[in-house]
């Protein structure tokens, strides 16, 4: 049984003992809440202890309709409590906030994509809704205004999704949301093709050949032969050098929950030995192979370009990278690449793997394979 006194500054107190026996207390705060409330109180919570006590499933139907009218102090102090599982009245701001402030550690180009994400969110929707009250066609509403509004490309838009269904599946696991409304809405394509551009290996010795420092010449090697993203690069040591066994070690802080993606080792392919052998010396006493800022390489990157007479390369980091893993899968094959470059095969399908002219060449017999 539970038991209800009033106490000294007015509000309510109501203690009772859960199915675990433990002593649970509810207070009523201030003069807000009259007397016939904490008794509508008292008994409801008395219908749910008993309910979990028996081990009872079934919802008691004046109970459900009493707790989803309550006032939301009492609804969340239920829910806390674990007497209910009522979703709480959180605003979509609240959401987003709560989210990125629980993740203090996400690395930082991860939280930007989170950030742009949420500024797309809201576009569309008030921050004054409440998350329980949106809609899977809601959500598909707000995925054809983004397709519709010609500023962003599909693949933008499926990141954008793709971002939010995290943080609307993370609501669920904090139990603010029983279930998603983004649930069964598909991202659709990640891939901008329109983006897509294959750099040849004449490219890349002309981009080379156009680098005025041996760091840039390395940081190409890396991006184009290595496969290494721009983060990649900027970490990696010279101590993660292994002439012996021929690969280096390669750490990427974005993926530093997974184990085997957080870390990996990638051949010392010839070209990638030649140009780090030229640069070491003089530089042994360094900790890190590239001591440059990254934040400026794409505007750097595009200098040297023109310099080599190369064609416009959009994306740069990420085409070198895509073009190095179609050339390793049809070098060796997709299970070498996958590993080699840090991603699964389904992840290489979809993001990196292209068709080159070279294929089409080959295919029409006006090429062989070498």
């Amino acid at each position: 049984m539970a038991t209800l006194q009033r106490r000294t500054n007015g509000g309510w107190e109501l203690q009772f003992r859960d199915e675990h026996h433990r002593k649970q207390t509810i207070t009523l705060s201030g003069r807000k809440y009259k007397e016939r409330i904490a008794l509508q109180l008292k008994d409801v919570v008395e219908v749910l202890v008993n309910k979990r006590v028996n081990n009872d499933p079934r919802q008691d139907p004046t109970v459900k309709t009493w707790v989803e009218n309550a006032p939301p102090e009492i609804q969340r102090k239920l829910t806390r409590l674990g007497l209910y599982n009522l979703p709480l009245k959180r605003t979509v701001k609240e959401l987003w906030d709560t989210f990125l402030q629980r993740h203090p550690d996400m690395h930082e180009p991860t939280r930007k994509i989170y950030t742009e994400s949420q500024v797309r969110f809201f576009l569309f929707f008030k921050p004054t809704e409440q998350i329980g009250t949106l809609t899977q066609e809601r959500m598909k509403e707000w995925k054809a205004f983004l397709l519709g509004c010609g500023k962003y490309a599909e693949a933008t838009v499926a990141g954008t999704i793709t971002k939010t269904k995290a943080v609307f599946n993370w609501a669920k696991s904090q139990k603010w949301l029983t279930i998603s409304p983004l649930d069964g809405v598909g991202p659709g394509s990640f891939r901008n093709e329109a983006n897509d551009r294959f750099i040849t290996q004449v490219e890349y010795r002309k981009l080379l050949d156009a680098c005025r420092c041996q760091e840039w010449r390395v940081i190409i090697t890396l991006a184009r032969i290595g496969g290494l993203h721009p983060n990649e690069i900027k970490t990696l040591r010279w101590s993660d050098i292994n002439e012996s066994t021929g690969r280096f070690r390669v750490f990427n802080a974005k993926m530093r929950q997974s184990k085997k993606l957080f870390e990996r080792d990638v051949p010392l392919f010839p070209e990638v030995t030649e140009e780090l052998d030229k640069l070491r010396l003089g530089n042994e006493d360094k900790e890190f192979v590239i001591n440059r800022s990254p934040h400026s390489w794409h505007a750097q990157f595009g200098r040297i370009a023109k310099r080599a007479g190369v064609d416009e390369i959009p994306r740069p980091f990420d085409n070198m990278r895509a073009s190095r893993a179609t050339e390793v899968c049809n070098e060796y094959d997709a299970k070498k690449e996958s590993v080699w470059l840090g991603h699964s095969e389904k992840t290489a399908m979809r993001y990196y793997l292209m068709v080159t002219d070279e294929d089409y060449a080959i295919a029409a017999g006006k090429q062989t394979k070498e």
